[in-house]
């Protein structure tokens, strides 16, 4: 069910400005030693389990990731995509949530190793970035899992720097799936950019702010902004917080499943914040796309259905949940295809929508141009229809 939620995001253990003390604590300098120790401490041998095993496996592939400007810093994580250095992460993670784009960027691999490390392209639209590690080489990439597989109930493992602690290893499952949340990011593209439209499938529904809330930790506040990023995810009880952002979330072989992004939190805005079983991962399969793209042109696409919905459940006489249509842009996707004003969308390529944020985060999960199944209700009776998508413009 999509979630209207200003998640935390799980970035920066220090958050943004008067930062200092935080950020000292955490980064990683460039007196660290050049070879660290064990990534996976094993004492008994004789006792190991399947999460050493996986820990193992898993932790040389992922890093600490330290990002500063001026006085402003912070600690996050990234999962190593190929042996010379490309790293992929959060845009929150190295743009301070979108407070700078030139950030000093650090890297601390698992056996100590630090980087410098330059930001190839940010995907603000699903909060995804690559670095680049300069000088790098003999890394270990992670291997990618297919979360479009997963069953609710299967083991998770997370593994990134809470609270800047790298290479810490925490458990659960997969607590559930086809979930969306949406999520304020000052770092969002423009809404004003694409084409007159209300972020396509509809802004925050009936204005209304979730029970949640940014953590930037050390009691700092978030940036304020009107704009928000709508994403599909997996949910985990794998505890994870903040500095948790851009880690792994690995499957009972190892294999990337996801990058974990945000977490829900009942500490409110001015109070601590933490895990309460209630993680967000960007799905590997999306994750695989984007950071590809980003590699190969600096940048990312995503799909523009066109048109302008809410939920249908809001709406006076609606007896089903989905995304009922209020209108449709001329010339667009959903135009062409012959959708029109008072269809509710059901699903979007087999999975099912049960509000605007499910469709944007399915429509934006996919690349420009991408061609689609929309199922739809129209006076009472269930269609589908081929779509091929538009682009949502980038600026």
């Amino acid at each position: 069910m999509g979630l209207l939620v200003a998640a935390a995001i799980v970035g920066g253990a220090a958050g943004l400005g008067g930062s200092a003390a935080g950020f000292a604590l955490f980064a990683p300098t460039a007196s660290a030693p050049q070879s660290g120790p064990a990534t996976v401490t094993v004492n008994d041998t004789g006792s190991v389990n399947q999460t050493t095993a996986i820990a193992a496996k898993v932790v040389p592939s992922v890093v600490t990731i330290s990002a500063s400007s001026g006085s402003s810093g912070g600690t996050g994580s990234g999962v190593v995509l190929t042996e010379d250095g490309y790293v992929v992460t959060n845009t929150h993670v190295v743009t301070l949530d979108g407070a700078t784009g030139n950030a000093a960027i650090r890297v601390t691999t698992s056996d100590g190793q630090v980087y410098d490390a330059t930001v190839v392209g940010t995907d603000p639209t699903y909060d995804l970035a690559v670095i680049k590690l300069e000088d790098a080489s003999g890394l270990t990439p992670i291997r990618f899992g297919d979360s479009s597989k997963l069953n609710v109930g299967d083991q998770t493992v997370a593994v990134g720097a809470p609270l800047g602690l790298s290479n810490t290893v925490t458990t659960g499952i997969v607590s559930a799936l086809n979930r969306s949340i949406e999520i304020a990011s000052s770092a969002a593209p423009d809404s004003s950019a694409q084409d007159g439209e209300q972020d396509d499938e509809g802004g925050q529904e009936n204005g209304q702010e979730g029970p949640f809330f940014f953590d930037f930790g050390q009691g700092q506040s978030p940036q304020q902004t009107a704009d928000t990023i709508k994403i599909a995810v997996i949910q985990t009880d794998a505890a994870i917080n903040p500095g948790n952002s851009g880690g792994a979330l690995v499957d009972s072989e190892g294999k990337l499943i996801g990058i974990n992004v945000a977490i829900a939190t009942a500490g409110g805005s001015g109070g601590e914040s933490g895990s309460i079983g209630v993680g967000f991962s960007i799905p590997s399969t999306i994750v695989k796309r984007i950071s590809d793209e980003i590699i190969a042109d600096g940048a990312a696409t995503h799909g523009l259905l066109g048109a302008t919905v809410q939920a249908a459940a809001s709406v006076e006489g609606s007896t089903i949940t989905g995304a009922y249509i209020k209108e449709i842009t001329a010339g667009g996707a959903a135009a062409a295809a012959g959708l029109q004003p008072g269809d509710t969308v059901t699903a979007f390529n087999g999975t099912p929508v049960t509000d605007a944020t499910d469709l944007t985060a399915q429509v934006r999960a996919v690349a420009a141009g991408s061609k689609a199944t929309v199922t739809f209700v129209r006076d009472g009776r269930t269609q589908t229809v081929d779509v091929t998508l538009g682009s949502l413009p980038t600026e």
